[in-house]
């Protein structure tokens, strides 16, 4: 079958590749769009810029990545002829995590010291606002459009009152780190005083770096305006929040009007590049190739942290940082001579105890024999910050999220529901005569609640994952003739949450940068030319995997799942939601993020 499978496939290919097809009608054709004479370059960030493509054979193409855009700015920065006479940026509605939208910001404002850069969005919100300010020479936004800058919140729902309340399910959770916060949703009805001081230290830091890069980018931004919208676009305009008010088509003929550029090319986004670029992506996935062909190597870290993809498990297939895949990589990367650094793009709230412990002794493998530089995007807390305290170098941004030292575990027990409509559950433990034997046997089970002794044996090994927790951070950030004690790092742990900037001050981060900073910093240590190439490290997984046994019922259960259906209506939690699903799985210790933060 599967066999046939493979053959009908490779048909259908070949066909395809080998075929013309007939023309629709033999009337006269339009000409072609102009491919030649001085240009406008455009940055088609209408579809986001996500860390990782979620393109397979099953799914809906994939949507450029951001190392994807990172390569794109730099080739219009270099261009000294008229293939970029200036810049056009689409916007559209994208949402783009504040973390990204600093960095883009910057690669355009490198950009924009050098030619035109105009932004054109359909809406902006307050990340992209920030973007466009700070990046672009002039920001356009549709008539119809508007300009979100609300100021930043977070918002967190207390579930307590709904789960042992209303519905009696037993909530045993527990916490090592007093700041850590992660189950208080689940626990209480609203936040814990640590809690509260973790969160609004943040974020107190990402609004000053969000009010202050406004500000810098455009005089008339003072927090009190930017913090009073949303706006229509003309208010926005006489605010001096945007330029003009206008469709995109009007704003790419301006621009190329005051470039002197006949015709727009597409750089990044839908369009961009030819389609023997395609072609060499679709043999690769048929090979299920993932060579490198460069001396940088950079590998993308994104999404929850766990043992496998968790394609059987409540929440249906959830991607994210697999141990499995990731060691791999990592493994194939220390052995291969030609490489001679590694950086690696983390965004992460964490998840798998088991497995961030498992992932960091790969990476600490590594770092003996190589360079190896962690650039944070959006996040790298609690279990991605495990991962991301293995390297020489951590970079982040102002408004990234790292630290987050702690642990949570536990789970939600329906015992004492059932009872209430009429389902008993006997357990039965073979040692029938110790007391508390049935607790113990069947502590994971969600029929039978913790007795005191069972949540004292479970925090104790949490205690254990904890001062693990502390030991490999000290261990990890202990290098270049640094010591890093683990009492240094306790003074940061407990579950605190920073911003970069503020993990700068404190020591868990290296220098406040991108991405871009991090390939340099990688080039510089490996001792390699400042061109040299740095390729990105695709997963093993080829096209045709899908076709193994299970395959296809595998890619449909992904696209149908809880996680799929919440993505589609609440995308901002998804990253909490997964980080805590291992506790769901089997496992007994997560380390995650404690809320569900995320700044657009």
């Amino acid at each position: 079958m599967r066999a046939a499978a493979l053959l009908a496939l490779a048909t259908s290919l070949a066909t395809l590749l080998a075929c013309e097809g007939r023309p629709k009608s033999e009337g006269p054709k339009s000409d072609p769009p102009k491919k030649t004479g001085p240009a406008v370059a455009v940055l088609d960030l209408t579809g986001g810029v996500p860390e990782q493509s979620a393109g397979g054979l099953f799914s809906a193409p994939g949507r450029k990545t951001f190392d994807e855009l990172l390569r794109a700015t730099k080739e219009v920065a270099d261009d000294k002829g008229d293939r970029s006479k200036g810049v056009l940026v689409k916007l559209g509605s994208a949402s783009i995590g504040a973390a990204r939208a600093q960095e883009i910001a910057e690669m355009l404002a490198a950009i924009k010291e050098k030619k035109k850069v105009y932004c054109h969005a359909d809406g902006l919100s307050n990340a992209t606002l920030m973007l466009a300010a700070k990046g672009c020479s002039s920001i356009w936004v549709s008539p119809a459009g508007e300009v979100e800058s609300i100021g930043l919140a977070a918002q967190i729902v207390y579930m307590r009152r709904l789960l042992a309340d209303e519905l009696h399910l037993s909530i045993d959770f527990l916490q090592v780190g007093k700041f850590k916060g992660a189950e208080e949703p689940l626990t209480r009805d609203g936040p814990s005083p640590e809690a509260r001081a973790s969160l609004m230290s943040v974020l107190t830091d990402l609004r000053a770096a969000w009010t202050t890069t406004l500000a810098e980018a455009r005089p008339k931004a003072t927090p009190e305006v930017v913090e009073d919208g949303p706006w229509a676009p003309e208010k926005a305009k006489s605010l001096g929040l945007v330029d003009e008010v206008g469709y995109a088509d009007d704003c790419a003929k301006k621009l190329r009007e005051e470039s002197g550029a006949a015709r727009e090319r597409v750089v990044f986004g839908a369009g961009a590049g030819d389609d023997d670029g395609d072609f060499d992506d679709l043999v690769r996935a048929l090979a299920g190739e993932s060579s490198v062909t460069g001396p940088i190597a950079l590998v993308r870290a994104t999404g929850s942290i766990s043992m496998s993809a968790g394609g059987n498990g409540i929440l249906g297939g959830r991607g994210g940082i697999v141990e499995k895949d990731f060691d791999r990589t990592i493994d194939k990367l220390e052995k291969d001579d030609a490489v001679k650094a590694v950086v690696v793009r983390i965004d992460s709230p964490g998840g798998s105890a088991l497995a961030s412990d498992l992932m960091w002794h790969h990476l600490m493998k590594l770092r003996k024999k190589k360079p190896l530089v962690f650039s944070v995007g959006d996040m790298a807390a609690s279990g991605g910050y495990y991962l991301a305290s293995s390297a020489d170098y951590i970079f982040a941004e102002p408004m990234s999220i790292v630290g987050s030292i702690g642990v949570v575990g536990g789970k939600i027990g329906g015992g004492d529901a059932l009872e209430r409509i009429g389902v008993h559950a006997e357990t039965f433990p073979a040692n029938e005569g110790k007391p508390g034997a049935a607790e113990r046997a069947a502590y994971l089970s969600p029929l039978v609640k913790w007795d005191d002794p069972t949540r004292a044996r479970v925090l104790e090994t949490m205690t254990s994952v904890y001062e693990l927790f502390l030991s490999r951070v000290s261990e990890g950030r202990s290098t270049r003739g640094r010591t890093v004690t683990r009492e240094q790092v306790a003074a940061n742990a407990e579950g605190k949450i920073f911003s970069g900037t503020a993990g700068k001050d404190l020591g868990l981060v290296d220098e406040i940068g991108g991405l871009g900073a991090a390939i340099a910093k990688a080039r510089s240590l490996a001792k390699l030319d400042d061109k040299a190439h740095v390729a990105t490290v695709q997963g093993r997984s080829g096209l045709f995997d899908g076709l193994e046994p299970g395959g296809v019922e595998e890619a449909v259960r992904a696209r149908t799942s809880p996680l799929a259906v919440l993505e589609r209506v609440a995308p901002d939690v998804v990253p909490f939601v997964t980080s805590m699903a291992p506790l769901a799985e089997g496992e007994r210790t997560a380390v995650c993020v404690p809320f569900a933060l995320t700044v657009r």
